[in-house]
């Protein structure tokens, strides 16, 4: 399971709101895991995607 080879899987078998960014040769760029019930913010994965892409 995907959830549980990036560690955010819970005891509880659902996973974490998490957002992880990887690049073409497969690296996480970025990871960031959010409370549960709070969305995260678009202005901070666009600025993320951007560096990505440069």
């Amino acid at each position: 399971m995907v959830a549980e080879k990036y560690g955010v899987l819970r005891n509880e078998g659902y996973c974490e709101r998490a957002i992880f960014i990887i690049d073409k040769q497969g690296i996480i760029r970025y990871s960031e895991v959010y409370d549960i019930g709070k969305k995260p913010p678009n202005y901070i994965l666009f600025k993320e995607l951007e560096k990505v892409q440069k």
